[in-house]
């Protein structure tokens, strides 16, 4: 596909929503509608070719046929949702590239579950991660981790689902609730039907999608206000550009080892053990292709990452050179990137709409891997040890019927998301706090032989009275606020922060009890390969990340700052009169 480039100087930034709303035209409906179409065509596809034939094993885990790429942009795509979208551009615009290092922790992040945690799952020959649980302590810890996997689910799809809407409602004036009900009906037939071969191709058509969209809006953005080089010398001048910062202040926004360290917490989370991702790799026709595809995933998390950091740092020079209108100020951070689209693209039909069906691409890719993974715990770990002599049909009509609850569970889910805070801090938050102690839990079946039933469900409910208490709390209080850059017009305006990703990796380290000598393990944790007893070598896990931490402004938001000495310098560096905080 070809887009043709203006280089012509935009119209000023819309100062109502009916001018923003105007830009989209039925050509964008256009997209945006077949971008549904071709997701739905293809689950109802694949469903089609296995009716009648599938087995449990076909519809929860494709038949453990899958090749290296298609699984490998699935798990890439599974948690790239609308939230990431619209929230790396607004935290680089806001903040400046200090985000940017989290890309320094996706190869501890991934190598890790490639040479741990992938070898472990897939020799055992498990559906869900969770069985691995009970083989090592026992049936009442895999209840434990299960009930806690569906709590985490649940709530973080909700919000996925609601922030694309959200978004097309702000831009076009389409119905709110009727874009829920769309993207939800439409992801619970074909996940439902289609199973997780389904999902998986629908997934690699949805990251397509979503890289054109970024792509689309890196390359018209930049020609408009001079090139990339033009963007990156402004970004500069407005102290944007951030060097590695090692202040080991837990309370300073961002620093070099939140990010890299922090953030492998965070990647392990994600990739190590949670259940979306895990299927993923059990859907691989062998161990090799599995952490094959664990590998490619890599160099895709940077390419993604940069465009990310990339749109931010345009939307700043464009704003620079045509400041945003008084409405636009006052909007939440999350909608910034949605009103800088339409600036840029109006009058290019179609553009907005891809962009439109790029954040939709995100959540569908995300709740359908939602539905996908809770359907399968709820069936392999709630449902079948109770009811073993279950037929295949049956097993595969419950698992369809379970999908289809999920979906309409997520419809509730999105009106209750509504009700909440900025879109990334909710779903980030509910993330961190419940995934940090399920990767203990994990961690401490595989690296500590001595640990013993108790100890794992003390611990994992410590983690989470720890991980909530924190995150809540932190949410409740908000004693941090940052700022935004000041636009060229020079009126500044505050905005309420919102936690990053890092945040989660931040809420990692809740520490899984185990007792030593608290009595005899239960057999089946003698004869289950811990990581020593595998012939993957052992990974050095952290032990403890920075504690969470409160944004600050700093040399980042364009406004003067203050060194710890009391020091006052500029954006440019000149040293001006003693003073504190952000002038």
């Amino acid at each position: 596909m070809s887009v043709a480039v203006s280089t012509s100087a935009p119209l000023p930034p819309a100062s109502d929503t009916n001018m923003v709303t105007s830009t989209f035209s039925l050509v964008d409906y256009v997209v945006f509608v077949l971008l549904l179409v071709l997701s739905l065509a293809i689950g109802l596809y694949h469903a089609y070719r296995g009716w009648g034939r599938h087995t449990i094993g076909q519809l929860l885990l494709a038949d453990r046929k899958m090749g290296c790429f298609p699984v490998a942009l699935s798990l890439l795509a599974t948690f790239q949702s609308a939230v990431a979208i619209l929230g790396v551009p607004s935290e680089i615009y806001r903040f400046g590239t200090q985000y940017w290092f989290l890309g320094c922790s996706y190869f501890l992040g991934l190598l890790i579950p490639a040479h741990v945690f992938i070898p472990i799952f897939y020799r055992l020959h498990l559906t869900s991660a969770y069985e691995y649980l009970e083989l090592r302590f026992n049936k009442a810890v895999r209840v434990c981790g299960t009930v806690t996997f569906i709590f985490q689910m649940v709530i973080y799809m909700g919000v996925v689902l609601y922030a694309p809407s959200l978004a097309l409602n702000a831009v076009t004036g389409f119905d709110l609730w009727l874009s829920v009900l769309t993207l939800g009906i439409v992801c619970t037939v074909y996940t439902a039907l289609g199973g997780l071969k389904a999902v998986i191709w629908t997934d690699v058509f949805q990251t397509l999608v979503m890289f054109l969209g970024q792509l689309v809006v890196i390359i018209v953005g930049s020609a408009k206000v001079g090139g990339l080089g033009h963007v990156w010398d402004v970004a500069s001048q407005h102290g944007l550009i951030s060097g590695i910062e090692l202040d080991p202040d837990p309370f300073v926004r961002h620093t070099f080892w939140t990010l890299a360290f922090g953030g492998v917490f965070m990647m392990l989370s994600l990739y190590g053990v949670n259940q979306a991702q895990v299927q993923r790799y059990l859907s691989s026709r062998t161990e090799k292709a599995a952490v094959l595809s664990c590998y490619a995933v890599f160099p895709c998390q940077q390419v993604v990452l940069c465009m990310g950091c990339l749109i931010g740092l345009v939307m700043f020079a464009y704003y620079q050179e045509y400041p945003m209108s008084t409405q636009q100020t006052q909007a939440a951070p999350d909608q910034f990137v949605l009103y800088f689209v339409m600036d840029l693209l109006r009058g290019l039909p179609g553009l907005p709409g891809l962009f439109v069906a790029c954040l939709f691409s995100g959540s569908l890719s995300t709740i359908s891997s939602a539905f996908n993974s809770l359907a399968t715990v709820t069936m392999e770990d709630l449902i079948r040890p109770w009811f073993p002599h279950f037929s295949e049909v049956r097993a595969t009509m419950l698992s369809r019927i379970i999908a289809f609850g999920y979906g309409l569970l997520c419809l509730g889910m999105a009106y209750i998301s509504s009700q909440m805070g900025p879109v990334l801090q909710a779903a980030i938050s509910i993330f961190g706090m419940v995934g940090g102690p399920l990767l203990g839990l994990f961690c401490l079946g595989m690296f500590f032989p001595c640990a013993n039933p108790p100890g794992a469900i003390v611990g994992l409910l410590a983690g989470l009275i720890m991980a909530f208490w924190i995150g809540i709390g932190s949410i409740v209080t908000s004693t941090g606020s940052g700022r935004a850059p000041t636009p060229s017009n020079g009126s500044s305006f505050s905005l309420p922060s919102n936690l990053t990703a890092v945040t989660m990796a931040t809420l990692m380290p809740s520490t899984t009890i185990s007792k030593r000598n608290a009595g005899p393990d239960p057999e089946p944790s003698d004869h289950l390969p811990s990581v020593a007893e595998t012939r993957c070598p052992p990974a050095r896990v952290l032990s403890e990340a920075t504690s969470l931490q409160n944004p600050q402004p700093g040399s980042l938001c364009g406004h003067r700052c203050v060194s710890r000495e009391g020091e006052q310098w500029d954006a440019e560096g000149q040293q001006r009169q003693g003073g504190h905080g952000c002038a």
